[in-house]
């Protein structure tokens, strides 16, 4: 069936268990949208047909076993920065371009052991670094909406499948929004979880105190069930906090009467759009209709300085996470030189790209003698205030909304020569991973065509409360159901 491509998990897995669909003819399905949207969307870097319909065959055969679950025989697509044993991992790097894992990352290893069906890895920013997915080492995303607009970033191939029909469900990492940006520029919903609420083992670093895998969807339904999946304690992953996970469809409810929510002032930044903000405003009033109680004009004065804390401390992991990529070890390698040390040099000129050499480079700054008191100890230590700030809110509020981007998606090439306002795309997300913090980007409007997000940000491992509300919002709304005309 042609509408096969744009069924959410949950309706998928209806049709799977009452045997009106099977997961081969879903498979399919799928992939025939892939090559036929691939020459304009560009999601992919790559796309595994043959393993896709081999794990849909023994899908097929788990169901009619009895032995399904929601995530059975569904095709699932892995953002290319998480390992995946045997299929390319690029990390949209010319670094990595030839890279294959013996090994699979912990949330692959979940998804698969449930059934699910791998359709491919999503194009990215090249090792997660970039608001806009323009930063690949191999091609650019274009946003489904409009396809001279960026879908957001890193996780643009993730958001822009969803979007497109080109996948029932992805999965993205996400650093400093990148989930929830892209989420919101491509009107899906994102869930960036909990720090340590998801194994980052197989996940390749860029920032390790800020990285978190979570699920891009067509629902927030959705969003639940692949949570239930990837959640949970991990043994490889010494970050992984040893909390008690829950079925997350549970908190789904549609009531969210009585609940405090909180809208801090300082996210309606200068600059913002204001069709944003009159979306985001709307909104909001939409949820106290819904029984919500809503303060506005809640202070978080601190967030202001969230923007320079995440671009000392993120370079600065990056610099030492990328500093293994030596020539040697693995990856890229500049063989035709004189001597290891021109080798190192002309494998990394030639592996990294501009972003990518950009970031290590002040990552080195702020980490170097004499400067790391100035910069890097100082940013730990605003963090901290960030955090605490966080956690006073949260004494009084069960959760605070406010907008996933302050802008529409931006035109491809607006923003690739003026690094500073491509890095404040991502103002209103920082915030949420520099705490550690769940938080959920959900579609909210649109703007002369193109999408809106809306965020809500939860206390730490409370993603059921944000779950709740993005759901009570989703189902007195309409915004969630729109597919792009493409």
């Amino acid at each position: 069936m042609e509408s096969d491509n744009q069924l959410t998990i949950h309706e998928a897995h209806k049709l799977l268990k009452t045997k009106e669909l099977s997961s081969v003819e879903l498979t399919r399905a799928i992939l025939k949208r892939i090559h036929n949207l691939e020459p304009k969307v560009h999601s992919f870097v790559t796309v595994t047909d043959k393993l896709a319909l081999k794990q849909a065959q023994k899908a097929d055969e788990l169901i009619a076993a009895g032995g399904s679950n929601p995530l059975t025989g569904i095709p699932v697509l892995i953002k290319d920065n998480m390992c995946t044993k045997g299929i390319l991992t690029t990390c949209s790097s010319r670094m990595l371009e030839n890279f294959i894992p013996p090994y699979n990352a912990t949330v692959v290893e979940r998804l698969l052991a449930l059934g699910a069906v791998i359709i491919g890895k999503s194009n990215m920013d090249e090792f997660a670094m970039g608001s806009s997915t323009e930063n690949s080492a191999f091609f650019t995303t274009h946003n489904p909406w409009n396809l001279d607009r960026v879908p957001g970033g890193s996780s643009g191939g993730s958001a822009a499948a969803i979007a497109a029909g080109e996948a029932i469900y992805a999965l993205g990492s996400d650093t400093g929004g990148s989930i929830r940006q892209p989420a919101g520029f491509c009107s899906v919903s994102g869930l960036k979880p909990t720090y340590s609420r998801v194994s980052r083992y197989g996940l390749i670093a860029f920032a390790s105190s800020l990285d978190q895998i979570g699920p891009l969807t067509r629902d927030v339904t959705d969003c639940a069930l692949v949570l239930n999946a990837i959640a949970g304690y991990d043994t490889k992953d010494s970050t992984s906090a040893p909390q008690p996970t829950t079925d997350y469809t549970q908190c789904l409810s549609g009531d969210i009467k009585g609940l405090k929510i909180g809208v801090p002032k300082e996210y309606f930044v200068k600059g913002i759009h204001k069709e944003v903000a009159s979306a985001i405003q709307t909104a909001i009033i939409k949820l106290e209709e819904l029984g919500a109680s809503i303060e506005w004009d809640v202070s978080l004065p601190t967030t202001s300085y969230a923007l320079a804390v995440y671009y000392i401390i993120a370079p600065s992991e990056a610099s030492a996470n990328l500093a293994r990529y030596d020539g040697v070890k693995y990856g890229f390698s500049y063989s035709n030189t004189k001597n290891m040390w021109q080798a190192m040099e002309k494998t990394r000129q030639h592996g990294f790209g501009a972003e990518v050499k950009r970031r290590i480079m002040l990552g080195t700054y702020a980490l170097s003698a004499g400067y790391y008191d100035a910069w890097y100890l100082k940013a730990q230590k605003v963090r901290t205030l960030i955090r605490r700030e966080f956690d006073q809110a949260f004494t009084k509020y069960d959760a605070l909304v406010t907008p996933t981007s302050p802008t529409v998606p931006f035109k491809i090439g607006e923003k690739m020569d003026d690094p500073l306002q491509m890095y404040l795309s991502d103002v209103c997300t920082i915030p949420v991973n520099i705490a550690g913090l769940p938080a959920i980007s959900i579609p909210a409007g649109f703007a002369d065509g193109l999408p809106i997000g809306l965020q809500i940000i939860g206390k730490p491992f409370a993603e059921e409360s944000i779950l709740k509300i993005a759901y009570a919002y989703e189902q007195a709304t309409e915004w969630h159901k729109r597919r792009p005309n493409i």
